[in-house]
């Protein structure tokens, strides 16, 4: 089932941030590696977006990305 949130925060020089979900049931870990598209990819905050949530080797992370 898809969610979706509020890009926390998101550093492009680390590729990861946190998308803050809004069910509020918290913040979820993303990696860029979850970011569906082409090219660069990368959050900014503030960004609307839509998300699998996954059960990681540290916790609850994004899946499948997209921006709205």
């Amino acid at each position: 089932m898809r969610k979706t949130g509020t890009v926390k925060w998101f550093s492009p020089s680390r590729g990861y941030g946190f998308i803050e979900l809004d069910d509020g049931t918290g913040d979820i870990f993303v990696h860029f590696s979850a970011i569906m598209g082409e090219g660069f990819k990368t959050l900014n905050e503030g960004d609307k977006v839509s998300l699998e949530v996954v059960s990681g080797k540290k916790g609850l992370q994004a899946e499948n990305v997209k921006k709205e």
